[in-house]
């Protein structure tokens, strides 16, 4: 699967169960979304599922926003 905002936005709407007009590039996490520390995890695996790229657990604890996601999975998937 292609790393891109669209299918990183359908995994969280999938995994936080929230509406996809909520998340953008902006969106916060734990701030907007109210993500607790399970939500992440399982977030987490489900971007691993899909893109083949794990999100280690210290480099989670900095991401915040949906861009921070698609820049560490772009960055990873080099």
């Amino acid at each position: 699967m292609e790393i891109n905002f669209e299918n990183v936005r359908d995994i969280i709407v999938n995994t936080l169960s929230c509406d996809a007009d909520q998340v953008t590039m902006e969106t916060n996490l734990f701030e907007d979304l109210e993500a607790d520390s399970l939500e992440a995890v399982e977030l987490s695996l489900a971007l691993e599922d899909a893109f083949g790229v794990g999100i280690a657990d210290e480099d989670m604890t900095k991401i915040k926003t949906v861009s921070d996601i698609v820049a560490y999975l772009e960055s990873k998937k080099q």
